[in-house]
């Protein structure tokens, strides 16, 4: 059996989410809509002092937290967490930014954002067999195209779950309940969120 990969340890994630990245990135966003600090809390449903803390660079945000934030921003959850790049960019197996899940044995990996002129970022998760991972309606306009890399997981809006293998596609709209759940350890999967 080969051993886990630097990114399956959930331990140390620091340099895997500069803070500076999203302070930055939720001041620029939340200054973009005119919004109080205290509105944007209420909206994404968090307490003032969470918000207040990842703005000033603290704190530890799952991807519970971050994607409420970008609902009520009205922006991709990649607007908060991508990092500035130039140029020429490869993001090897196992590093980029990576948040992992509160709720859930799940993590996303931002490969790419939506270039000007284009409405989707593609993320590369991984996810083992425990609690499914719910996740809310995303920005209104969203599909979600799943292609499983390794392993098995069932996932889709609620109540119309299917279960995928490797090399398995499905896609669905993201802008309503849906979830993910690992039915093999393991499991690995390639998603590509289409902003419409």
């Amino acid at each position: 059996m080969s051993e886990a990969p630097d990114w399956a340890d959930r331990s140390d994630r620091s340099d895997r989410l500069p803070m500076e990245w999203i302070a930055g990135s939720l001041k620029r966003e939340r200054a973009r809509v005119g919004l109080s600090l205290s509105e944007l809390a209420k909206r994404a449903g968090i307490a003032k002092s969470t918000l207040s803390q990842l703005e000033a660079g603290g704190g530890n945000p799952s991807v519970e937290t971050l994607w409420a934030l970008g609902v009520a921003l009205g922006v991709p959850f990649s607007a908060l967490v991508e990092p500035p790049v130039s140029g020429v960019q490869v993001i090897r197996a196992g590093e980029g930014p990576t948040v992992a899940s509160e709720r859930a044995d799940f993590a996303a990996t931002l490969l790419s954002s939506c270039p000007p002129g284009a409405r989707r970022d593609i993320y590369h998760l991984r996810m083992e067999p425990g609690a499914p991972r719910e996740s809310e309606p995303h920005i209104p306009g969203t599909v979600e195209h799943l292609v499983v890399c390794s392993g098995q997981v069932k996932a889709g809006p609620r109540g119309e779950t299917v279960e995928l293998n490797p090399g398995d596609y499905l896609t669905y709209r993201g802008d309503v309940p849906h979830s993910y759940e690992a039915l093999l350890p393991g499991t690995t999967f390639v998603l590509v969120m289409q902003h419409i």
